[in-house]
């Protein structure tokens, strides 16, 4: 590595303090509109947090490439695979506990942490096995034959449309039903089969991000405003794209790929201004903390709010989760409820944090 950008870590401990956020911030409709996912098309900040974080794997990506000399050799082959199959199992673990109800026929197959390592398992290959100049059209083909696919294979005339868009159609074909998503009302899976595919060109953007930082020779200040420019760029293209295929996490369109990529961009190039570069560091320290175990920093925060919403406690004369009885009998008397809502979920960011600072004092690293 021929240069340490402590900003790298940050910005993945950032991400993660904001999954962590948004994903526990939802009390009914008490939540901050910044707070919520966009219902369909369109976006919020809450819709660049996961995206963010699969950028930032693909960074990290070409810098843990580099003890191998970026070769595709039979151990690294073996990395790359087993990482791929952890994550797998990690998740079924997870989201599954307690297990006490655990029904096969209705195990959803794919979820955050598969949708993580189906790409990166995938542009791990790509990257080791196809030269870097080539890199960026096979990108480029990728988010226009998703286009193509889901123009061609939608319903006509509602082609980006929840119950007639081809990514649904796919998923239900190929995993079926039971195995998807139901948060929406119907089998629909925001981290289905189909729309994983553009979701490679997020993480292979931080990878192109991470070789233009580890392999140019430009000044840092120089960097700094290529990224700058790049990511306005991507956003320009974004918006233009928007007309014709609209920004939607929920189908991760292409368009919605480049505005992520855009704005990581920009933000990486300033948080390097700062911290790498202006030495402000004071205010990393909790956000390092996160960065350098953000898998075991995710996986705590899923397995405690999975335990908060199964642990019932008595209301009158019914029964309500644990998270729902800390909510309106501590948080909302004391803040009010949207800023209830708000308190519940920064408090919940520090109870993990707390895991996760006892792991960094005891030199434990989760590393998948």
């Amino acid at each position: 590595m021929k240069e340490r950008y402590l900003s790298l870590d940050i910005f993945r401990g950032l991400t993660i303090a904001l999954m962590i956020l948004v994903n526990n911030s939802g009390f009914g409709d008490f939540t901050y509109a910044p707070l919520k996912h966009a219902k369909w098309h369109g976006f919020t900040p809450t819709d660049l947090v996961f995206p963010s974080f699969m950028f930032a794997v693909g960074v990290a990506m070409r810098f843990s490439f580099k003890p191998y000399n970026y070769q595709l050799t039979p151990e690294l082959r073996g990395k790359i695979i087993k990482r791929t199959l952890l994550l797998f199992l990690i998740s079924y673990l997870i989201f599954n506990f307690p297990y006490i109800d655990f029904q096969l026929s209705h195990l959803r197959i794919l979820n955050v942490l598969q949708r993580i390592a189906l790409a990166f398992c995938a542009v791990s290959f790509l990257t080791l096995k196809v030269d870097r100049k080539y890199l960026t059209y096979i990108g480029s083909g990728i988010l226009l034959a998703y286009w193509a696919i889901m123009w061609f294979f939608g319903e006509r005339g509602a082609e980006y449309d929840l119950m007639t868009n081809a990514a649904r159609k796919f998923d239900l074909m190929v995993l079926g039903a039971g195995h998807l998503y139901h948060g929406e009302g119907i089998a629909f899976d925001p981290e289905g089969l189909l729309s994983t595919l553009p979701s490679i060109v997020t993480t292979l953007i931080g990878y192109l991000t991470g070789y233009y930082l580890q392999e140019s020779k430009n000044e840092r200040l120089t960097k700094v405003n290529k990224l700058i420019a790049y990511g306005f760029f991507l956003i320009t293209i974004a918006l233009i794209w928007n007309l014709a295929f609209p920004i939607n996490k929920k189908l991760w369109t292409s368009s919605y790929v480049l505005l992520v990529g855009g704005i990581d961009l920009v933000v990486l190039a300033v948080l390097i201004w700062i911290i790498d570069m202006k030495g402000k560091t004071g205010w990393t320290k909790f956000f390092h903390i996160f960065g350098m175990n953000s898998i075991a920093a995710y996986g705590i925060s899923e397995l405690l709010a999975i335990s908060l919403n199964k642990a019932k406690v008595r209301e009158g004369d019914g029964i309500i989760s644990l998270s729902d009885w800390i909510y309106w009998h501590v948080f909302k008397p004391t803040f009010g409820y949207y800023n209830g809502s708000l308190m519940f979920a920064i408090t919940f960011v520090l109870v993990c944090w707390i895991f996760c600072w006892v792991m960094y004092k005891r030199k434990i690293f989760l590393k998948v």
